[in-house]
């Protein structure tokens, strides 16, 4: 299983050919308290920077890109109902969609745990 982040600090974690995307735990800090998800519809089809989801927060409003493209297969209609599950597990119970990949090789644009950690670290 492999994690891969984006510089919008969304995050993927591929299994076989289906990706779980969610929002990084720093981009969840940043937000404060989600009190609203938007999810898309099963079936959409995502490319690449579409806009996946929306999250509001009681400071602002943000959009959850797709990091690569694919079909979305799942929706977390429980993030819906208790959106504050994104605040308190963001890298896990609080994921947005799962995608089946139609390209797997855009993953390789992506970073690593690694130099994310340093991304965020260095970011503003």
């Amino acid at each position: 299983m492999t994690t891969k982040y984006t510089k919008d600090h969304e995050w993927i974690r591929v299994e076989g050919e289906v990706g779980t995307v969610g929002i990084t735990p720093h981009a969840a800090e940043q937000l404060g308290d989600v009190v609203f998800v938007e999810l898309p519809d099963v079936g959409a089809s995502l490319k690449k920077g579409d806009e996946a989801a929306v999250v509001e927060s009681v400071k602002a409003a943000s959009e959850v890109y797709a990091p690569v493209s694919g079909e979305v297969v799942e929706v977390n209609s429980a993030i819906a109902d208790n959106p504050g599950t994104v605040n308190e597990a963001a890298d896990g119970a609080g994921w947005f969609i799962k995608l089946k990949l139609s390209d797997a090789g855009e993953l390789d644009g992506l970073m690593d745990d690694g130099a994310y950690k340093e991304f965020a670290a260095n970011e503003g």
